[in-house]
């Protein structure tokens, strides 16, 4: 049986509570991806082309700072992970949180929140921030109302 993590990034609160039921389903732990400076919603204001995000998101240099963290990544073989889509990608935070561990031999299986959009170039965009031994899976959108059975459901696929 693999060691599975829960690593999530939620500026508005709808993918924490998706990650919170995935990782009760999966019997996973959990781990919130913090910003060092979190997102106001003037930051998430994406008709601004001069808010946080909107900025970060036409740079995909930019990769935000994390808060401190003490998640040990060694430790485990399957991390799901998860966010919400933003133009059609995963946020860059997500490739900061990539770039700060080893995922060396690891399965990342992706999870997001979308009000509309599907994951796009998201695979493509977090491989660049992983080793070549590090297999990424795009998952599922997890939106609207999910429920513990839903969510199963889509794990119970997963054959973990």
């Amino acid at each position: 049986m693999s060691k599975k993590l829960v690593a999530y990034f939620s500026a508005s609160g709808v993918t924490a509570k998706v990650a919170d039921m995935l990782a009760d389903t999966v019997g996973a732990d959990i781990h919130e991806i913090r910003p060092k400076v979190r997102y106001t919603k003037a930051d998430l204001n994406w008709m601004n082309k001069k808010s946080r995000s909107s900025i970060e998101m036409a740079d995909k240099t930019i990769r935000p700072e994390i808060a401190e963290s003490n998640v040990k990544i060694e430790n485990y073989d399957v991390i799901f992970l998860g966010f919400p889509i933003w133009w059609y990608v995963a946020p860059t935070i997500i490739n900061t949180f990539l770039e700060s561990a080893d995922f060396s031999g690891k399965k990342i299986i992706l999870f997001a929140t979308s009000g509309g959009s599907k994951f796009g170039g998201t695979v493509e965009e977090l491989k660049i921030s992983v080793p070549d031994s590090c297999e990424i899976i795009e998952g599922k959108l997890l939106n609207g109302r999910q429920t513990i059975a839903s969510v199963k459901e889509w794990a119970d696929t997963l054959g973990l």
